[in-house]
């Protein structure tokens, strides 16, 4: 693979400096990146897909550039408490309760929601998808030595993080840009009415009273984590103490990762990210998504056009493409217009990529720098904070060659009409990880009449064999699928209903 990080400049907008900075790995060649996963209780929502794609194509944009990442995305399926508080319930105990199941159920139901979903999205797999539960032993230890450090303490089985201890000799609230004085004296719970210190403080570990169902053994007693220790003992173990990028959305600046800043500093001593990044939230129709107005929309009834909100369907495809027109740190709004905006564009692109294979070249003509600079700019899109919409605009402007070129209105040197395909297939589909979706149908089609006319051979045989039951369980089956089945002296024909 070209290295091609040393030709290009990269620069991102980090969080924790709040400003644009040029990116140097820890490791030359190297990229070691942590995003936050779902809390998996519940269908995944469009919000959280957006956030997901934005990070899925950083991911892309930095393994076409030539370097090897680890990419690690968490699963928590424990933990999480209501109102990302350190009381109340365990959202997945929660459901379990309403769902009657258990809540590994729960967490195996919408984690194969998750990846479904996303994979629609034509999503790529992080190098390690962790578990909170998978790494309860490692949370415990983390635990042991920030308690060993002075950070913590243990109230009746709980473990609770020193927020003002730590604040003396480190700076909570760097990333959020909250002070913990402010903190203090916004605080409106009373002394007493809590087993903390100080209202500041969160939990580490809380202890399981008798009714919890989701429990482990600790030194301070049955319990379970806190959210935000999970993070720290993943990112770290499959990372390292430091690392490049942290991912997130917005809403998780705080409490979640400046807790996880602080939990890291208190074990190690070092700041363990050098550079945080954080998508924005998606709203619907100019309001905020939100499940109690019913201004709210799963991909699903998205894809399908099962929903109130929207008069027709889209595809996973265009709505991947109007996710990108926005650059991910903007609030992007989601309508039926900026949908049907965004497809036109998604067609027009497709169609012009699409007609490159018929387009000739001219071996009289000499190369263009014209081209060249093209190309580059394409990439200065990317490199400044992986701007997706300029990106865009600037295989619009490709399309423009080759409209033109479709035209005659303008002729091309054989080596300049492949860099002009080479470019646009390279952004469009691996980059911004854009897809035919006429051609991912066609071929699902193939499998599909594949697998059918397996099982009329197997009907088939049975037929011979006079086995009538299984010869009508197989015909069954297969109408169940919602395929007509014609039996005929030349042969058994079918067809999609």
């Amino acid at each position: 693979m070209q290295q091609l990080y040393k030709q290009q400049s990269l620069k991102v907008f980090n969080s924790l400096s709040r400003a644009k900075e040029t990116f140097i790995p820890i490791k030359e060649g190297y990229i070691g990146l942590y995003v936050c996963g779902p809390t998996v209780y519940s269908n995944v929502h469009l919000g959280n897909c957006r956030t997901f794609m934005s990070f899925d194509t950083i991911y892309r944009y930095l393994l076409h550039l030539g370097y090897k990442v680890r990419y690690v995305r968490n699963i928590t399926d424990a933990g999480h408490l209501e109102n990302d508080a350190d009381e109340g319930e365990d959202k997945i105990a929660k459901k379990a309760k309403l769902e009657q199941i258990e809540p590994m159920e729960v967490v195996q139901k919408y984690t194969v929601d998750f990846h479904r979903t996303l994979e629609q999205f034509n999503l790529l797999p992080p190098s390690i998808e962790p578990t909170a539960t998978g790494h309860i032993i490692e949370q415990i230890e983390i635990i042991k030595e920030i308690i060993e450090k002075g950070f913590a303490y243990v109230v009746d089985g709980s473990v609770y993080f020193d927020v003002q201890y730590f604040n003396i000799q480190n700076n909570y609230g760097k990333l959020s840009g909250r002070s913990v004085e402010d903190m203090i004296a916004n605080t409106r719970e009373l002394q007493g009415q809590s087993e903390k210190k100080n209202p500041q403080d969160f939990a580490l570990w809380k202890k399981a009273e008798a009714k919890h169902i989701m429990r482990w053994p600790s030194p301070w007693g049955d319990g379970f984590p806190g959210w935000h220790i999970e993070c720290t003992a993943m990112s770290t173990k499959y990372l390292g103490e430091q690392f490049d990028i942290h991912g997130g959305g917005m809403d998780l600046k705080f409490p979640h990762h400046e807790c996880e800043i602080a939990q890291a500093e208190a074990k190690s001593g070092v700041s363990p990210v050098n550079y945080w990044l954080h998508a924005n939230m998606l709203t619907l129709n100019g309001k905020k998504m939100s499940k109690s107005t019913d201004n709210n929309i799963y991909p699903n009834e998205l894809f399908s056009g099962q929903n109130k909100l929207f008069s027709r369907p889209f595809s996973a495809a265009v709505v991947r493409f109007f996710m990108l027109q926005a650059h991910y740190t903007s609030v992007l709004d989601l309508s039926e217009e900026a949908l049907e905006a965004a497809e036109k564009g998604y067609v027009r692109l497709l169609e012009a990529i699409s007609s490159l294979a018929t387009l000739e070249a001219n071996d009289s003509i000499s190369d263009d720098s014209e081209l060249h600079q093209w190309k580059q700019r394409c990439y200065d899109a990317m490199n400044d904070d992986f701007n997706t919409p300029i990106l865009i605009a600037q295989l619009f402007e490709g399309v423009k060659i080759i409209n033109l070129l479709k035209d005659q209105k303008r002729a091309i040197s054989p080596s300049d009409l492949e860099l002009l395909g080479s470019t646009m297939n390279t952004f469009f589909f691996d980059v911004l990880g854009l897809f035919d979706e006429q051609q991912s149908n066609t071929k699902q089609l193939d499998q599909l009449k594949g697998l059918v006319e397996l099982l009329i051979k197997e009907r088939n045989k049975a037929r011979a064999q006079r086995d009538f039951a299984r010869s009508d369980e197989i015909r069954d089956a297969i109408i169940a699928l919602g395929i007509q089945l014609k039996d005929t002296k030349d042969g058994t024909t079918f067809s999609l209903s």
